[in-house]
């Protein structure tokens, strides 16, 4: 081992002591033994072991810890702290603007265990709330976190979608509009994406020359059908050639393995010749089938609707008539309510469900019962001033540890809508997360289950789940599920979308926003909705006012 790589141990174990809040006199000892070492002209593995303690800046203490990593290749204290500390805490560390001092708050204080946990709570305006970040500091934490996950390889589909049209742009000039086709995961929506695929008609002598710039890209891999290029931004762009058969190629690169698989045993030795255009419509016409949507292209689940003409009208972001789920500066949002409701007239909504964090949610400046009474009067006199749009008085109430939502029935009564979600004590057996879930269902106050999973895409696994019997106890409880639409979360995942429909569960896609332009994220809510195949009809945020009155009439 050599002194550089000493001196990297030693850094490290300072860092994660700090960290993990121990006594900064110990953290600094090794911190100045890391500097030290580095900066050594004599290799210490050269040196004998009993000058090793005489070398200045190299004390007992540090001298037995470079003898144990210079006779068996490891530092088992750095070990202990490793194994203790959450993998995406030590992650952090890569985070330009944040050291290890405000890591421990990020941990110990907020609760954040992963990076993507992190640009979760920027984008919910919650870092400002704890000392020693404020507004500024938190923007330049989420922009270092934005470029460090760029260079990771894979993105959310929000993500990609915000580059897409600069790239689709750059292609269709270079080749034209005619022969340029995206595919692959992106044209399907899928949630996230590691590879930005298209489909060029031409051959791949031709279509390489042109990506020889100043600046070309990085060729990953080049096959006789393709090309992967890495481009400056770390998306890795694919290019399949279509000099032949055209509709066959953007097809078979458009669909899931598992789609193709089902559509190829339903319908054997289908001809895919064509007039050597992008024609998908003819294809499915010779099979017989209504067109299948690229979003409907995951499995044979759509397959088996087509051939029974019973494909669904995919609801779309213009069928959305109302901003459920939101939070104001209240609690942890950034707008007042009557900017967030005047934003909602502005768009054309026809009212807004205000559901600031409960009084659990310390962390986001959740609601006291006092503070939810004085909120209520403002809601009424906004409803008075902003006539006829309205503001339903709501809240995001915390499921605690054994089930129970966190105010007593005389203020949960007095709420038009009740969010309940689950966010603290994430790290749950499903035995218990089931528990606690089906327990939250059957209170009579709950109407929408917010986030089913706590997962954060890319970032966190959702606490496991039996989505069967959660669908289940909310058709038995007249229970809302929440198709949250922010990029990070889109929870419930889509997959179960058609378990919950067929249940005669109503979903409803909610843009959990913080901000005024957390309002967009409604159109990722409907991209993954349609995947799932759900309809306007089933969805509770494109209800008019009239119809959404009636539904809680009912519910009450």
């Amino acid at each position: 081992m050599d002194n550089a790589a000493i001196a990297d141990n030693f850094s490290l174990l300072s860092k994660l002591m700090d960290i993990n809040g121990e006594n900064s006199f110990k953290t600094k000892t090794y911190s100045i033994a890391a500097y030290n070492i580095d900066k050594m002209p004599v290799p210490l593995k050269d040196t004998p072991r009993e000058k090793l303690f005489g070398i200045k800046g190299i004390g007992e203490s540090i001298g037995k810890k470079v003898v144990e990593m210079l006779d068996t290749g490891r530092l088992e204290v750095l070990e202990e702290y490793i194994s203790k500390t959450p993998a995406g805490v030590i992650e952090m560390l890569n985070i330009k603007g944040i050291g290890p001092k405000k890591i421990h708050i990020i941990w110990k204080e907020m609760g954040i265990e992963s990076i993507g946990e992190l640009l979760y709570a920027c984008g919910e305006n919650r870092l400002t709330l704890y000392k020693g970040f404020g507004q500024k500091t938190q923007q330049n934490v989420q922009e270092s976190i934005e470029f460090y996950l760029q260079n990771q390889g894979h993105y959310l589909y929000a993500q990609v979608d915000q580059i897409f049209p600069q790239i689709d742009g750059y292609l269709k000039k270079l080749f034209g509009e005619e022969n340029v086709h995206v595919t692959g995961a992106y044209r399907r929506q899928a949630l996230t994406i590691e590879e930005l695929e298209y489909v060029i008609a031409e051959p791949l002598d031709t279509i390489k020359p042109k990506f020889i710039t100043s600046q070309p890209p990085e060729i990953v891999n080049e096959t006789e059908t393709g090309i992967l290029y890495k481009l400056k931004n770390g998306l890795k762009l694919r290019i399949y050639s279509a000099n032949g058969n055209k509709t066959e190629v953007l097809f078979r690169t458009t669909g899931s393995n598992e789609f193709h698989e089902a559509f190829n045993k339903a319908f054997p030795g289908l001809d895919f010749s064509d007039d050597n255009t992008f024609n998908e419509k003819a294809l499915f016409e010779k099979a017989g089938i209504p067109f299948i949507l690229p979003c409907l292209r995951e499995s044979e689940t759509f397959i088996k609707k087509a051939k029974e003409n019973a494909l669904p009208q995919l609801i779309q972001v213009e069928d959305i008539h109302s901003i459920i789920h939101s939070h104001s500066n209240w609690s942890d949002g950034m707008n007042t309510i009557e900017e967030m409701a005047n934003e909602c007239i502005r768009r054309n909504y026809e009212y807004l469900v205000i559901s600031d964090h409960s009084q659990t949610a310390v962390y986001a400046n959740g609601l006291k019962e006092d503070r939810v009474i004085e909120q209520q009067k403002n809601i009424d006199e906004l409803n008075k001033k902003l006539s006829p749009f309205k503001i339903f008085k709501s809240i995001e109430s915390d499921i605690l540890n054994d089930g129970s939502l966190d105010y007593p029935e005389e203020v949960l009564k007095s709420f038009d809508l009740v969010i309940a979600s689950v966010h603290s004590n994430l790290k749950m057996t499903e035995e218990k997360a089931m528990a606690r879930l089906i327990k939250a269902i059957e209170n009579p106050y709950t109407d929408i289950l917010g986030h089913m999973t706590g997962r954060l895409l890319l970032s966190r696994n959702g606490y496991p789940v039996d989505h069967k019997k959660i669908i289940e106890a909310c058709a038995a409880n007249n229970v809302v599920i929440e198709i949250n639409a922010h990029p990070r979360r889109l929870d419930i995942d889509w997959k179960w979308i058609g378990y919950a429909m067929e249940k005669g569960v109503l979903l409803s896609i909610d843009p959990d926003a913080h901000a005024l332009d957390g309002f967009d994220d409604v159109k990722y809510g409907v991209l993954a909705a349609q995947k799932g195949g759900l309809t306007a009809k089933q969805n509770l945020s494109s209800f008019s006012l009239k119809e959404f009155e009636q539904w809680l009439d009912r519910k009450q």
